[in-house]
């Protein structure tokens, strides 16, 4: 049986490094490209258009980079970094993209990435989702996000995040003994995580119920939650009624 079409959107300033990617995806059976952008504006537009699987992200370019885009996103999916330049491609391999190209790619290269792709989509399949969608469907535990703090960077899968914790309009995430911070609030992302695998436990945090090692009963009503890692998030009586009503406590 075909694997599944790898619809895949090419994000490069130069015109010709687009098409010269075009040339080099051809060959490869399954390989859809689905359209192209030139600038981090066009990719969002096109990433929400088409709703690729893959990524070919040129990481310099006019106006936002790479990175600047794939902050931009809510979720994303698979990225292979395409860079004319070593230190942005030790920088992706830090983020812990799938691959890197350096230009002029090369083919022997470019069937590596697409193998290490579809290597990865058999266990993961994550949608990109712009933050200007509508918050349905909800982003689910498969699904990762890409965080910048500062030079630091990183391709988060949402069931690793532990905790979510509010800091005014940005939100902290604790995982991996990381804690970086986005520029999301708390309440943006209640209302895009999915309810089943994630619980507000009060207005500072948001559980990964999956992370939840024990409840303790905690004064008048209320309950102590603590996570696998010793974090301990005590909820309102309000948010400990819904808890216990929603794991059936």
């Amino acid at each position: 049986m075909p694997p599944a079409p790898l619809h895949t959107l090419i994000v490069d300033d130069e015109r010709l490094a687009r098409r010269e990617l075009r040339r080099l995806l051809a060959p490869h059976d399954g390989v859809d490209v689905v359209g192209e952008a030139a600038n981090a504006d066009e990719a969002e537009d096109a990433i929400r258009d088409h709703n690729p699987d893959l990524l070919l992200l040129d990481v310099q370019m006019p106006g936002d980079s790479g990175f600047d885009l794939l902050e931009r996103l809510d979720a994303v999916p698979h990225v292979v970094f395409v860079t004319a330049y070593d230190e942005y491609a030790i920088k992706a391999f830090e983020v812990n993209a799938l691959d890197y190209l350096v230009k002029p790619v090369e083919p022997d290269r470019l069937s590596e990435a697409i193998d290490t792709v579809r290597e990865r989509t058999g266990d993961t399949d994550p949608q990109a989702v712009t933050a200007e969608e509508e918050p349905s469907p909800a982003l689910t535990a498969q699904d990762q996000v890409f965080v910048k703090d500062g030079q630091r960077c990183w391709f988060v899968q949402l069931a690793d995040v532990r905790l979510f914790e509010a800091a005014g309009n940005y939100t902290r995430l604790y995982f991996d003994g990381a804690e970086p911070l986005i520029h999301r609030s708390l309440s943006y992302l209640e209302d895009r995580l999915d309810p089943d695998r994630f619980f507000r436990a009060s207005r500072q945090h948001i559980l990964n119920l999956s992370w939840v090692d024990h409840v303790t009963q905690w004064s008048k009503g209320k309950l102590k939650v603590t996570l696998e890692d010793g974090t301990e998030v005590e909820l309102s009586r309000r948010r400990s009624k819904q808890f216990r009503k929603q794991l059936s406590l």
